[in-house]
């Protein structure tokens, strides 16, 4: 990491990390952590039921990442790299898990809300989320990985191997199912 005056600069990029690490400076991997343990956490949560078991995915994911750097050739973005290893690990461990769950499963808090608010949210919550598990697997890792973890078309591809035309089918399709389960749910056309 680049100093100036002594401070160590926090603006640089995963991938000017990713170098320093690879340059010798293996502490700084911790930024890289640090920067995308919640994300990759998420995923393992997708694939995996208990909280032991996406401790020991999310460690081993950053343990294959580190071990890999020198192979990081920036032709992406470091995420996406760091999500193709973390995916490919999740799909070698299935025997692990019954099925994929989408990120929609998970829980989340609820903050700064009027129990009003709160419960409508509840409501809706749940019938995405019902409605999001109805969806075919490949429907469902293309949705999560497209609208929860902010991935491009191009880095969808790196991550699942599925063409990009495949990944907007999937991602056209599961949009239009979802509208039509929430048909009388949600009034206006959200998805």
């Amino acid at each position: 990491m680049r100093e100036n005056g002594g401070v160590f600069s926090l603006e640089l990029s995963d991938e000017d990390i990713a170098a320093d690490v690879v340059n010798g400076k293996r502490e700084l991997f911790r930024l890289l952590i640090d920067r995308h343990e919640r994300r990759v956490t998420g995923l393992g949560y997708s694939f995996f039921h208990s909280a032991d078991d996406v401790a020991d995915f999310v460690q081993d994911v950053f343990l294959k990442a580190f071990r890999s750097l020198p192979q990081f050739q920036n032709r992406a973005r470091f995420s996406t790299w760091l999500y193709r290893i973390a995916y490919t690990s999740a799909l070698n461990q299935r025997d692990r898990r019954k099925e994929y769950r989408s990120l929609s499963e998970n829980d989340y808090e609820s903050a700064y809300r009027t129990p009003e608010e709160e419960h409508i949210k509840v409501l809706l919550r749940d019938a995405v989320r019902q409605a999001v598990t109805e969806l075919p697997e490949k429907y469902r890792i293309c949705v999560d990985l497209f609208f929860f973890y902010d991935r491009s078309y191009n880095e969808i591809e790196m991550i699942t191997g599925y063409p990009v035309n495949t990944i907007k089918s999937h991602v056209f399709r599961a949009k239009k199912l979802l509208r039509e389960k929430l048909k009388g749910f949600v009034e206006g056309d959200i998805l």
